[in-house]
């Protein structure tokens, strides 16, 4: 396993790591002007599928932090990758928003409520009992079913509400069929990452704040993994985990390699 100073390529979970409500947190800004600085390849990855690289890059600017589009890994275009890699042109009904229906688009899929090869099923504020009940009978008329991300839950300012994994959940009971789930923990969203820069897992390392997710797909893709404090994880979420990550640091300010002062002195 390559240690800290051995990385060449860097992976970095967006929300409780670069963010928190829209804030930077302490280091981000620097952190990534670094690695651009150094012409250090990196993508910050999130499993949250409603917004496409372009709007998240916007949503991080207003946050002050300078990421680019072609810097940012969502699991609905890593979902895309993946169904691309599978069926060239093929049919997907969508339960989503604009993030997974312009990577589906993006990656030759036309979008069909008629006999598709896949339904599948991403992130929205808009769940429909109609879209749903659609959803069921494409499934159980031999369609194959796709999550982004399990994640049950998202956050809002007026506490949790249900995301992508608790309506796959709904979908499940109703059809019997487990979705093939793409996004983290899924270890094929690094895989999918690393191939877009060209990194090797052997020399690549992951920054998160979950064990759940970010650390356990991380050890899985055999990335050399950090988890910051920063976000949801704490000594005790920590502990209950038969896994350990390589480093666990404050934050992300850990992360910044000072340069050696030079003294004047002889």
């Amino acid at each position: 396993m390559a240690r800290r100073d051995e990385i060449e390529c860097w992976l970095t979970d967006m929300d409780g790591v670069l963010v928190h409500e829209n804030q930077a947190l302490p280091g981000a800004a620097e952190l990534l002007q670094q690695w651009t600085d150094a012409g250090t390849p990196f993508l910050v990855l999130t499993n949250n599928s409603i917004f496409t690289p372009r709007d998240l890059s916007a949503r991080l600017r207003a946050s002050g932090l300078n990421v680019p589009e072609d810097r940012i890994w969502t699991s609905a275009l890593a979902t895309a990758d993946f169904l691309k890699s599978q069926v060239s042109g093929g049919t997907a009904f969508v339960i989503g928003e604009v993030g997974i229906t312009t990577a589906l688009h993006e990656a030759g899929f036309i979008m069909t409520e008629t006999d598709p090869d896949y339904v599948v099923v991403g992130e929205t504020r808009n769940y429909s009992f109609e879209a749903i009940t659609k959803a069921i009978r494409l499934i159980l008329g031999g369609a194959r079913f796709i999550a982004t991300n399990p994640d049950a839950t998202g956050p809002s300012k007026d506490g949790p509400m249900p995301a992508t994994g608790a309506i796959s959940a709904l979908i499940s009971k109703a059809t019997g069929m487990e979705p093939y789930v793409v996004g983290k923990p899924n270890p094929m969203m690094f895989r999918s990452a690393m191939n877009k820069i060209g990194a090797h897992s052997e020399n690549t390392g992951m920054i998160g704040d979950r064990m759940d997710t970010d650390i356990v797909a991380g050890i899985e893709a055999g990335l050399h993994t950090i988890l910051v404090l920063t976000g949801i994880s704490d000594e005790a979420e920590i502990n209950r985990y038969p896994f350990r990550p390589d480093e666990i640091v404050a934050g992300v300010h850990e992360l910044l390699v000072t340069e050696p002062i030079e003294s004047d002195e002889i």
